[in-house]
């Protein structure tokens, strides 16, 4: 058995997920007391969002340089480290500028991690000789949800956004420390030129990718204020559809790898966006709420497993070096998160939300005409 093959190795892989999972979920509770600590609007919230963003691509892109030369251990050590000295300060900071330093340096720490973890784990999957992706981007949901669950309950507690966050940290520490000495040593270390710009299959994986994320962002930002736009659920019950959506993509991606196993990666990306399509088709036509909550749990279901699949495909393609690959397709995903929301939002405001949400199946309908084009090129190393 390689050292990659290790049941150890495969536990710090799951751990490096979920601790990137847990800790961009322990912000997101931490946000309303940000604003009302450095009392900014919402202009200015934003601005300073984006700072985490920013700091999230730009490493994203380093990362995906340093992997190809020193391997992804050393980053996924220095990124989960990071998530846990910075969480603090982001209750801390006391100023926006020191705020949005604290949110950049958070970001840069969540990109390193974010692109060397999916680099180690198509190692550690290769070695097994068996789909393993899948289950490794649900303990990155399991860890959301347990962060933004864990931090809330705490600040519930009224024990202050600094002690919370310590709480917090301590239990990324714990899990780091566990997962450090059962990194692989040297993953995906390349000899070639560290920089490769993205060309031929890349470039369409990195378009699915980002389409891919946009769709979950939207569930996030935009999903609510469909339902409530459609008179079928109450503003209180509106984030029923996410929630459901949620568990629906946590869910299949607990099964996807048995399911990939079975059918294979083409038919993974072929039925998972058609099932997709069909949920919003659902959401967009439901007469009540319980079918558009349906329209939810098929989205989510549909949607889960097409990015694992579509970073096995980045890794197993030969147009470039595969940690660059990698980078590429969770950058233009990242993006997709950043950007896609705002741009559901523009066309929401020129022809509606339902209009925006068509679109979102429509982009989806590239995922399914691509099946066959991804897993192909990417496969035989060619851009066809």
């Amino acid at each position: 058995m390689s050292s990659a093959d290790r049941p150890a190795t495969r536990l710090a892989t799951r751990l490096a997920f979920l601790v990137a999972g847990f800790g961009i979920a322990c912000w997101a509770p931490l946000v309303p007391f940000a604003k009302a600590r450095l009392a900014v609007d919402d202009g200015v919230l934003g601005l300073l969002l984006l700072s985490l963003g920013i700091g999230s691509v730009l490493a994203m892109l380093l990362t995906g340089i340093l992997s190809a030369r020193y391997g992804s251990r050393p980053i996924i050590i220095a990124g989960g480290l990071g998530l846990t000295l910075v969480l603090p300060l982001l209750a801390m900071a006391g100023s926006p500028t020191t705020l949005a330093l604290a949110l950049f340096a958070f970001g840069a720490a969540l990109g390193s991690i974010d692109v060397a973890m999916n680099i180690h784990a198509v190692e550690v999957e290769r070695a097994a000789g068996r789909p393993l992706m899948s289950g490794f981007h649900a303990l990155f949901s399991i860890g959301g949800f347990a962060g933004s669950a864990l931090m809330t309950a705490l600040l519930s507690l009224q024990l202050g956004a600094l002690v919370c966050t310590l709480i917090c940290s301590v239990l990324m520490l714990i899990a780091m420390l566990v997962t450090w000495p059962r990194l692989l040593r040297s993953v995906s270390v390349q000899e070639g030129p560290l920089f490769v710009l993205p060309h031929g299959s890349v470039l369409l994986l990195a378009l699915l990718g980002a389409i891919t994320f946009l769709v979950e962002g939207a569930m996030l930002d935009w999903g609510a204020l469909l339902l409530i736009g459609a008179g079928l659920v109450t503003e209180a019950q509106g984030g029923a559809g996410y929630i459901v959506f949620s568990i629906a993509m946590t869910t299949g991606r607990l099964g996807g790898d048995a399911v990939v196993a079975r059918i294979g990666d083409r038919a993974t990306l072929l039925w998972g966006s058609l099932i997709a399509i069909a949920g919003f088709v659902i959401l967009l036509t439901a007469p009540f709420a319980a079918a558009a909550i349906g329209g939810f749990l098929l989205i989510g279901l549909g949607a889960s497993n097409l990015v694992p699949v579509l970073f096995r495909r980045a890794a197993r393609q030969k147009v470039m070096p595969a940690g660059l690959a990698v980078a590429a397709v969770t950058t233009a995903g990242y993006a997709g998160v950043l950007i896609g929301p705002a741009g559901v939002g523009f066309i929401a405001q020129i022809g509606g939300l339902p209009l925006a949400f068509g679109l979102l199946a429509a982009l989806m309908g590239l995922v399914t005409l691509s099946a066959r084009i991804v897993t192909t090129s990417a496969r035989q190393g060619t851009a066809t």
